[in-house]
C-alpha cells in the first residue's frame, strides 16, 4: 500500500500552538471499497427494499457504511449487516493486524440526498436544496424525474402566500437536504 505524506499548515486555528502536523493517508483505497462494496450488496441482494448508498474509509480505517430503504431499515438488520460483515473483513485480513472499525447506519437527515432512490422516497418531503451556484431553495419535493425535481415554495404568509414552483436540474444541485416541519 504506497502511503501519501501530508503536512498540515503551521499555523491551525484548531491547535494551540504552530506545530506542524504530520498527516498519513492511503493514496488508493478504491480496491477496498469495491470489495466492500461487493459484500454489502451481496449481505443486501436478499431484501430488494434496502440499498448501499455510500461507502468512506478514513485514514485511521474507520469504515462507514450507509444503507438505506425504500420504508427505511430497521436497527435489528443494520446489527445483523455489521456482524457478518466484520467477520468477513476479519476473515479475509483486508486490514493488517485486524485494524479497522466499521459502523453500519442509515443516512440520518444531516446526510445530503445521494441517490436518485433517495429523492423518490422523499418525495412529499421538506428538503432544502444547495445549488452549485450558491443559491438555496426550501420547499416540499413534488417529483422527481430522470433529469431533476420539482419543488414547491411557500412565500409569504396569510393572504399574500404565494406558492412557487421550481424545477431543478440533477446538474445544477450540490446537496439536498431533508428539513424538519413542524
Amino acid at each position: 500500500m504506497l502511503i501519501s505524506l501530508t503536512f498540515a499548515s503551521e499555523k491551525d486555528d484548531r491547535r494551540e500552538r504552530g506545530r506542524s502536523l504530520l498527516l498519513l493517508y492511503p493514496m488508493n483505497i478504491e480496491p477496498q471499497i469495491q470489495s466492500i462494496e461487493e459484500k454489502v450488496t451481496a449481505l443486501i441482494s436478499a431484501e430488494p427494499d434496502l440499498f448501499l448508498v455510500e461507502i468512506k474509509i478514513k485514514p485511521t480505517n474507520n469504515i462507514k457504511i450507509y444503507i438505506d430503504g425504500n420504508h427505511g431499515v430497521s436497527v435489528e438488520k443494520l446489527v445483523q449487516f455489521n456482524r457478518k460483515l466484520y467477520k468477513q473483513l476479519e476473515e479475509e485480513a483486508m486490514f493488517p493486524g485486524g485494524d479497522f472499525s466499521l459502523e453500519l447506519s442509515s443516512p440520518g437527515l444531516d446526510e445530503p440526498l445521494k441517490l436518485h432512490r433517495q429523492y423518490l422516497k422523499n418525495i412529499g418531503r421538506f428538503v432544502e436544496v444547495l445549488a452549485k451556484d450558491g443559491t438555496k431553495k426550501e420547499g416540499k419535493l413534488l417529483s422527481v424525474s430522470d433529469a431533476g425535481i420539482e419543488l414547491e415554495e411557500s412565500k409569504g404568509k396569510g393572504k399574500k402566500m404565494e406558492i412557487v414552483k421550481h424545477a431543478i436540474s440533477f446538474d445544477d444541485i450540490k446537496t439536498t437536504k431533508i428539513q424538519i416541519k413542524f
